[in-house]
């Protein structure tokens, strides 16, 4: 199965070949294939069950292929374990925060493990997203919403080229999805990629978006 439209003349950075996942005795991944160019998004799309959360945990490195590969820049992801991590946020259904902490301590413990950041550069990211006032709340008090902001703008902190994103609008409204698709369209433009599983497409009919339609 391959990603539709027809990707660039460029090397792709990410790439998937003839892929094939199990579990237990169903045959989930059935030679999925795809390439990811700089600049690009992803949208991987299904019905529940068919896969999408395994193919995105396998690109990850999370969950190991049972057969095919995925290549990061030209290599396999076991040679280039280390250089494709550091390029790589992910962020799974859940939003891996810590419920007694800060959305600012939330998010200065995760980034900071990655690179130096400073104070402002947290709440200006929080302000993107139209959350600075949570800034100092715990985790605990914010919404469902809010906390999803939380975690994409723990995604976005990270500098990362790569983002590997399940999900990531859910429990968001209508002015949320709004305000990520326009850091994801800024994340593009920089020349960021996006592989995503998603229900509710994102960008529709941008430059650089496509789908993979698992069956």
């Amino acid at each position: 199965m391959l990603a539709k439209d027809a990707a660039t003349s460029t090397q792709p950075q990410l790439e998937a070949r003839a892929v094939h996942l199990w579990r237990g005795e169903k045959h989930l991944l059935r030679g999925v294939s795809f390439a990811l160019h700089a600049g690009e998004l992803l949208q991987v799309v299904g019905p529940n069950g068919v896969g999408k959360t395994s193919l995105l945990r396998s690109v990850a490195g999370l969950l190991p292929v049972e057969a095919g590969e995925i290549f990061w820049q030209g290599q396999p992801l076991p040679a280039a374990n280390d250089d494709y991590h550091r390029e790589l946020a992910y962020l799974a259904h859940v939003n891996g925060l810590k419920s007694d902490l800060t959305a600012l301590e939330n998010l200065r413990f995760a980034v900071s493990i990655r690179r130096d950041v400073t104070t402002e550069e947290l709440r200006d990211t929080l302000q993107l997203l139209r959350i600075e006032s949570c800034s100092d709340l715990p985790v605990r008090a914010l919404s469902a919403g809010q906390k999803r902001r939380v975690a994409l703008a723990r995604v976005m902190l990270t500098r990362a080229s790569l983002w590997i994103l399940d999900e990531p609008i859910t429990n968001l409204d209508k002015a949320g999805i709004a305000l990520f698709e326009a850091r994801i369209a800024d994340h593009m433009r920089q020349g960021g990629m996006i592989l995503t599983a998603a229900h509710q497409l994102l960008l529709q009919g941008q430059p650089g978006v496509r789908t993979l339609e698992l069956q």
